[in-house]
C-alpha cells in the first residue's frame, strides 16, 4: 500500500522557518517533520511513499538524494576517490517525489500523482502533522465501513488558557485545556482511487468540493482518534512538538503502546 504526503505548500504561518525550507523539512528533534510522518506509516509496513512537492521541492529531493551521506558513518579515501559507508541506518523506504506545481491546491496535488497511485486503496496525509494513530485499525475501520474515503477525526487541545468564573472571581484556570471537544480533520486519510475523479483540476481544494461531495453522498467515514495529534502551523506548535519529541515521541512507538 502507498502513502501520499502533501508537501508542497508555502507554510506562511511558519515563515520564520519556511523562508529557508519547505515546512515538511523543519526539524523536530533533529529529524525533519516529513521523516516523522513516514516513520508512523513504516511501523505498520507501509514503506512506499509518494511525496507531492511544490514550494522549495528541490530541497526535499536533495534530502533523499543525500540521505546515505548525511546519516551514515563514512570513510572518504581521497587518493582512491572512493567512499565507504559504515552502519548505514537506512529505512526500507521507496520514495517517489513529484513536482506538483508551486501554486497547485491540495486536491490538485493529489490529482497530479494519480499515475503513481494506481488502482488500489491508498493512504494520504499532510506534511505538517503527526499522531500516534494505529494505521492497522484505521485501515480495518475503512474496510468495514465500505466507503470511498475515511478521515481521521481528532479533538485538538485549546490554544489559550481557560478561565472559570464565579461572578468576577476566577475560581479555576487551565493552562492547556482540551479545547471545545469539536472534532476536526486530522489528516491520515484512507482513500479509494475513485476519489480522484472528484478533483477536476489544479485549483481544487481537497477540503472543499471533494470532501464535501463525499460527505453529501454518504461516502466519507470518520475514524475517531482519541490519542495524541499535533499539527505544526506556528512556531509555538513546533516548540510543543519539540518538547514532546525529546521526552519520547508517542508517534514513534505506536505498536508497542
Amino acid at each position: 500500500m502507498k502513502a501520499v504526503i502533501l508537501a508542497g505548500g508555502r507554510g506562511t504561518r511558519l515563515a520564520e522557518e519556511t523562508l529557508l525550507r519547505p515546512k515538511p523539512l523543519v526539524d523536530i528533534d533533529r529529524k525533519p517533520m516529513l521523516w516523522h510522518i513516514m516513520a508512523i506509516y513504516s511501523q505498520f509496513g507501509i514503506n512506499d511513499f509518494v511525496i507531492c512537492c511544490g514550494y522549495k521541492g528541490e530541497m526535499i529531493r536533495d534530502y533523499f538524494l543525500r540521505y546515505y551521506s548525511n546519516t551514515a558513518d563514512l570513510t572518504v579515501d581521497l587518493g582512491k576517490n572512493s567512499i565507504e559507508y559504515h552502519h548505514v541506518p537506512a529505512e526500507p523506504w521507496r520514495v517517489t517525489m513529484v513536482d506538483t506545481g508551486l501554486d497547485t491546491q491540495t486536491g490538485g496535488r493529489l490529482r497530479r500523482v494519480r499515475e503513481h497511485i494506481g488502482d488500489e486503496t491508498f493512504m494520504m496525509t499532510y506534511g505538517d502533522a503527526v499522531a500516534d494513530v494505529n494505521v492497522d485499525d484505521l485501515l480495518e475501520h475503512h474496510r468495514n465501513e465500505g466507503r470511498e474515503a475515511t478521515v481521521t477525526a481528532v479533538a485538538p487541545s485549546g490554544r489559550f488558557g481557560a478561565l472559570s468564573l464565579n461572578g468576577n472571581a476566577v475560581d479555576d484556570f487551565l493552562e492547556k485545556p482540551d479545547g471545545d471537544h469539536q472534532l476536526v480533520s486530522g489528516g491520515f486519510f484512507v482513500l479509494e482511487p475513485t476519489v480522484l475523479d472528484r478533483i477536476p483540476g489544479d485549483e481544487t481544494l481537497w477540503e472543499r468540493e471533494p470532501l464535501e461531495g463525499l460527505a453529501k453522498d454518504g461516502q466519507l467515514s470518520a475514524y475517531r482518534h482519541p490519542g495524541f495529534w499535533q499539527c505544526m502551523d506556528t512556531v509555538r506548535d513546533r516548540e510543543v512538538l519539540e518538547e514532546v519529541a525529546v521526552n519520547g515521541a508517542p508517534w514513534l512507538s505506536i505498536k508497542g503502546s
